[in-house]
């Protein structure tokens, strides 16, 4: 159902129902909430990577009797508690989205929880809410117009039509589109990345991403340095920026 792979400090989480098109059900989202919530808490844990077992990213709620799929699923974001990103408990470790296929209507919403996403050449993209007679609650009118803009979030729900990985990077949903072979290790590079840093600096970063990346008035500029002042005041590390500045030095120039 879920499978958890521990790549040093990097955990991918793998939705494993490839014959249901890893279809979400109740029993799937609360071990998907329960994986998180475990990486989360281990320290040595410094990023996440979310996929899909060929051939799908996720086709949505599972539809064989999807009044008592949706109940579950409810269920187990009450279960699971605590602040979420749409289906996605809200973490301290980012999340990585590796979109190996179609991400459909509950499996788009999914994959808007991640911090970004990374699409295989083979992906597609489509909220199909309208036309199966149901509304989203799971982050799409939150979290989709925030990445493609509110008209072609808008054109995206109200007509139902898929788009492609090209289409989906255009937009502004997905952030690169690679091959299909080659999408585990970008994403695994990307969340190697993020492991590098400071798993405190990140957390709080990813905070000020979420409060003020999506407003603009004069109050979110003085938020962001108050914010900035405080990290500066109460747990700026000298040392281990000192060695960070050097590594960063190094590689740079090693890349020349």
């Amino acid at each position: 159902m879920l499978a958890i792979d521990r790549l040093g400090p990097v955990t991918v989480l793998t939705l494993d129902r490839p014959g249901a098109r890893n279809a979400l059900t109740g029993p799937l989202v609360a071990a998907l909430a329960d994986a998180l919530a475990a990486a989360d808490a281990d320290p040595e844990v410094h990023a996440l990577v979310l996929t899909g077992r060929d051939p799908a990213f996720c086709a949505g709620l599972d539809l064989a009797d999807l009044p008592a799929t949706y109940a579950e699923i409810v269920s187990a974001g009450r279960r699971t508690g605590g602040a979420r990103r749409g289906l996605l408990p809200r973490t301290a470790t980012p999340v990585v989205g590796a979109v190996n296929g179609p991400a459909i209507t509950g499996g788009l919403e999914l994959a808007l929880g991640c911090d970004l996403l990374v699409a295989s050449d083979r992906a597609t993209f489509a909220d199909t809410h309208a036309r199966v007679g149901v509304l989203p609650g799971g982050g799409m009118t939150v979290r989709l117009p925030q990445l493609v803009g509110v008209n072609r979030a808008r054109q995206l729900s109200l007509t139902g039509t898929f788009i492609d990985a090209p289409t989906a990077c255009a937009w502004g949903l997905v952030n690169e589109v690679v091959p299909h072979a080659d999408l585990l290790a970008r994403a695994l590079d990307l969340a190697g990345a993020m492991a590098e840093c400071d798993p405190a600096l990140v957390a709080e970063l990813r905070s000020m991403y979420d409060a003020l990346g999506h407003r603009g008035d004069d109050e979110d500029y003085a938020e962001e340095a108050r914010r900035s002042v405080r990290w500066m005041r109460e747990r700026f590390d000298a040392d281990g920026f000192a060695d960070r500045r050097r590594k960063i030095i190094e590689r740079g120039a090693s890349q020349q």
